[in-house]
């Protein structure tokens, strides 16, 4: 039979199940919260200067794209 101290290093920690259970919801809700808050919580002048930049990018790499030669049977 093992000793006192052999038998208090196998031991493990003691957990509630029902506590870690609320603790792992409590920080996925605080994942979704925060990207709520990136998505949603921005004034409508943010979200407007978004959009016009991403349009804006969008155009360029249109405006730069190659055509292929007209007359190729491709």
């Amino acid at each position: 039979m093992p000793g006192p101290a052999l038998w208090c290093r196998l031991s493990a920690e003691i957990v509630n199940l029902r506590q870690a259970r609320k603790r792992k919801a409590r920080a996925d809700a605080g994942i979704v919260a925060a990207g709520n808050r990136a998505a949603f919580g921005r004034s409508k002048a943010e979200r407007e200067a978004t959009e016009a930049a991403r349009e804006k990018a969008v155009r360029r790499l249109d405006s730069q794209r190659r055509e292929p030669p007209s007359g190729s049977d491709d």
